[in-house]
C-alpha cells in the first residue's frame, strides 16, 4: 500500500473500533459491571482487537513463512494491512483511555501504546520492520485471555454460586490457566525470541531504530513481568486461601 492508502486503513480502523465500542453502550451489561461500564466497553473493545490481529498475525505466518527469513523489507499486503489495523485500534484505545480514566490509573497503559505507535509508524511509513511488527502482535494471543478473564471479573463469574466457600467457577479456572500458558508461550517468548532478533542485527540497523525497539521491548519486558506477578498472586496464589484477586 502506498502512504495514502495506509492513512486510509487506519482511519477507517479508528472509526471501526471507536463504532464498535459506541455499539456496545446499547448492548446489554451484566448487573455486576453497571457502575464500571465504561471499562466493560474499553477492555470488550480490546478484545475484539486481540482476537482479530492474534489470529491474523498467525495467519500472515502461516501463508507467507517467508515472512521469518527477514523480517526487515519483506512484507505483503496482507501483513501490512494488519500492522494499519492495530495502529488504528491503539490510536482509538489510547485516545479513549486518556480521556475516560485518571492519569494516575492509566499511565502505563498510555505508555505503553506510546511506544507501539511509534514502532507501528515507523515499520507503516518506511514498508521496513512490518514482518517484526507481526510477530509482536502475537502476543495479542495472550491478550485476549486476559481480557477475557478480566470480563469475567467484571461480571461476577469468578467464583460458583453453589457452594458457601468462594471457589473459582470452572469456566473462570480454565481460562486463568489458558491465560498463564499462552502467557509463557506468546509473551515471554515472543519478547525473548523477539530480543534475540534484534541483537542478532543490531549491525544492519539504524541505530535509532535499535535504540526505538530495545526501548519498547524493555518496556514490554517488564510489562511483562508484572503481568505475570500479578496473574499468580490473584489466581494461584491468593486461591490457596481463599481469597480474590484482580489483575
Amino acid at each position: 500500500m502506498d502512504l495514502k492508502s495506509t492513512l486510509l486503513v487506519v482511519a477507517g480502523s479508528v472509526c471501526s473500533f471507536k463504532l464498535l465500542n459506541t455499539i456496545l453502550r446499547f448492548l446489554p451489561t451484566p448487573e455486576q459491571a453497571l457502575n464500571k461500564s465504561w471499562r466493560w466497553r474499553n477492555i470488550s473493545t480490546s478484545l475484539a482487537h486481540s482476537s482479530l490481529s492474534g489470529a491474523w498475525a498467525v495467519l500472515c505466518f502461516y501463508l507467507q513463512p517467508q515472512l521469518l527469513e527477514d523480517l526487515i523489507s519483506r512484507h505483503s499486503l496482507l501483513s501490512h494491512s494488519l500492522v494499519a489495523v492495530s495502529t488504528g485500534y491503539f490510536i482509538h484505545d489510547f485516545l479513549d483511555v486518556a480521556l475516560n480514566r485518571p492519569c494516575k490509573q492509566s499511565w502505563e497503559v498510555l505508555l505503553h501504546h506510546s511506544a507501539v505507535l511509534s514502532c507501528f509508524g515507523l515499520a507503516l511509513t518506511s514498508r521496513l520492520y512490518v514482518g517484526y511488527s507481526v510477530v509482536s502482535l502475537l502476543i495479542e494471543i495472550n491478550s485476549a485471555f486476559l481480557h477475557i478473564r478480566q470480563l469475567l471479573l467484571l461480571s461476577g463469574r469468578r467464583n460458583r454460586t453453589d457452594t458457601t466457600t468462594p471457589r473459582p467457577s470452572v469456566t473462570y479456572s480454565v481460562t486463568s490457566w489458558l491465560t498463564l500458558a499462552t502467557m509463557f508461550v506468546f509473551r515471554v517468548c515472543t519478547v525473548g525470541w523477539m530480543t534475540r532478533w534484534l541483537v542478532a542485527h543490531s549491525e544492519h540497523m539504524p541505530r535509532f531504530v535499535l535504540t526505538m525497539g530495545a526501548t519498547g521491548l524493555s518496556l514490554i519486558s517488564i510489562m511483562n513481568v508484572v503481568l505475570l506477578y500479578r496473574l499468580i498472586r490473584a489466581d494461584f496464589i491468593s486461591n490457596t486461601h481463599n481469597t480474590s484477586g484482580d489483575l
